[in-house]
């Protein structure tokens, strides 16, 4: 018994240490401290999400000098690639409607392609080092043509594809590749025939992938002088799926489409127009979401419950224009992160950043959209999830943590507060089954508040053990929200060398039907004996 209490009395001086207390009407919290009550409904599912509803994209701009592509035979950037999958990897964004396939014929696209020897592809470390140094200029040029939005039209080879797909293959990912749209015909319908040499090649090196047409096509005014509507993308796009119909690996590739920025203004027009000429040849409708401008982003912009309802706001717009032009077409945000422009820096690579991203998974799924895909995982912006370094930053490791712990069964829960404060954001769903047992229920918890607070939770997931996965800065307070580095339960984490992730555990506590959330903290509650019918 003295064991026991010796026991239970170092778990708790150790949970408050990590500001994780989870102890049933402690006598130890000031009455001050905000009490959140939840709601859940444990009975049945609202939607079932794909495995790989986290996924990535590599933005196209990786290729506007080829030879940066090697850098996906990084053994780093394979070891952090891989551990989130299963996942789409997206090859796409602003400059893939500037890039055209110019074959060299360095390969005979007839043979047979090499077994997969991953280990084999691996970069040396003087060209990785030299290509990291060099990419540090080349994003300089790619900003400034950004900001000038003026976009040079770039030819790639073979090389591309075959970085892309070894990389994907040897990380577990399922490529989508973006296809050029702006190249047109005189009478402005879409000329295929680029695209008809790229696939002739894949086919050829029996690449399996999906496909995508065009990036954004309401911006395509804007950036390239030329009008495209909704129609004719539609059109185009049942022109695409007819090419991929008629070959025998790609009959059944996944189509995905139009990737139209958020609803406004002639916006949803074009989707609409899209889908009712072209709904019929997308397995998907893809869409993009950012909430705020990159060059106007504050942080106080990143911390506002009233930004981050917005997403729910426009989800909801898109959902009702797919239901009326195109009634059960599954709904996927094709590209996504905290603000456009290619992010706000300082703040979308900070850890600050993670409130914007769990609560957009957290709404994303339990509005039913299939696959959130995050830009990005490397290429030019401050949205990425690795650094110019390639060494992972905070919304990595958060992406990580949800693979391992979230399951794909999304359930309904409800944050009560007395005083109307939306700070304290929840999402709940089945806990994955690959590493807990069935009825495992998973808590998805976020304190945008500069104070903690107390959750209280109901029978019967208050008497089950839980296992908690806190991230806060590695600083203190508001300085830092603004940290690149990130730590669970109070230790840092970093990767222990190119090839391997540290672990990532949980700190158990016993039953309570209180958990204590430390301010600016995003968290993970697996209650690992709820017994919630949804989840067998």
């Amino acid at each position: 018994m003295k064991a026991l209490l010796l026991l239970l009395s170092v778990l708790s001086s150790r949970t408050r240490g990590s500001h994780l207390v989870a102890e049933r009407g402690s006598p130890d919290e000031p009455d001050r401290v905000p009490v959140r009550e939840l709601r859940l409904d444990l009975s049945a599912a609202l939607h079932r999400l794909d495995p790989r509803f986290l996924s990535v994209t590599i933005d196209a701009s990786l290729a506007a000098e080829e030879r940066f592509m090697l850098l996906l035979r990084s053994q780093k950037i394979r070891t952090l690639a891989g551990a989130l999958s299963p996942a789409f990897v997206r090859f796409g964004g602003t400059r893939q409607d500037f890039m055209v396939f110019d074959p060299v014929g360095r390969q005979d696209a007839t043979a047979a392609p090499p077994a997969d020897d991953c280990g084999a592809a691996r970069l040396p470390a003087w060209l990785e080092g030299s290509l990291k140094q060099n990419w540090t200029q080349q994003l300089l040029l790619l900003q400034k043509e950004e900001q000038q939005r003026e976009y040079r039209r770039t030819r790639f080879t073979e090389l591309t594809v075959d970085q892309l797909q070894s990389f994907s293959s040897c990380c577990g990912l399922d490529l989508i590749f973006g296809l050029n749209a702006l190249l047109r015909t005189p009478r402005n319908s879409w000329n295929s025939s680029n695209a008809a040499a790229l696939l002739r090649y894949c086919e050829a090196r029996r690449y399996r992938m999906s496909w995508e047409l065009g990036n954004e096509p309401n911006s395509f005014e804007k950036k390239a002088g030329i009008r495209v509507d909704g129609g004719q993308l539609g059109r185009d796009f049942t022109r695409l799926r007819t090419m991929l119909s008629q070959s025998s690996l790609y009959r059944d590739a996944g189509l995905f489409g139009p990737d139209v920025g958020q609803p406004r203004d002639h916006r949803a027009d074009i989707l609409g127009g899209f889908l009712q000429s072209g709904g019929g040849a997308i397995d998907a409708c893809t869409w993009h979401h950012y909430y705020v401008n990159g060059r106007e982003a504050s942080l106080e912009n990143f911390l506002d419950p009233e930004i981050l309802d917005s997403l729910a706001v426009k989800t909801s717009e898109v959902l009702e224009t797919v239901k009326e032009a195109s009634p059960g077409t599954p709904v996927w945000l094709g590209e996504t992160s905290s603000a456009f422009g290619g992010g706000a820096p300082g703040l979308s690579d900070s850890f600050v950043a993670g409130f914007m991203w769990l609560d957009k998974l957290g709404v994303a799924a339990r509005m039913g959209l299939g696959v959130v895909m995050r830009q990005v995982l490397v290429g030019a912006g401050s949205y990425h999830l690795l650094d110019d370094d390639l060494n992972p930053l905070p919304d990595f490791w958060l992406s990580v943590l949800h693979k391992r712990l979230v399951g794909p069964e999304v359930l309904k829960v409800e944050t009560v507060s007395e005083d109307g404060d939306r700070r304290v954001r929840s999402y709940l769903h089945c806990a994955s089954r690959k590493s807990y047992r069935d009825g495992a229920v998973v808590l998805m918890s976020m304190n945008l508040g500069q104070r903690p607070v107390r959750m209280r939770v109901p029978v019967p997931v208050s008497n089950s053990t839980v296992e908690t996965f806190v991230l806060q800065s590695d600083r203190p307070g508001e300085d830092g929200l603004r940290s690149r580095s990130v730590k669970l339960n109070g230790v840092l984490l970093e990767m222990l060398d190119d090839e391997t992730l540290p672990r990532l555990s949980g700190a158990p506590l016993p039953p309570s039907d209180h958990l204590q959330l430390p301010a600016y903290s995003l968290a993970f509650f697996v209650f690992t004996d709820a017994g919630a019918a949804a989840c067998h």
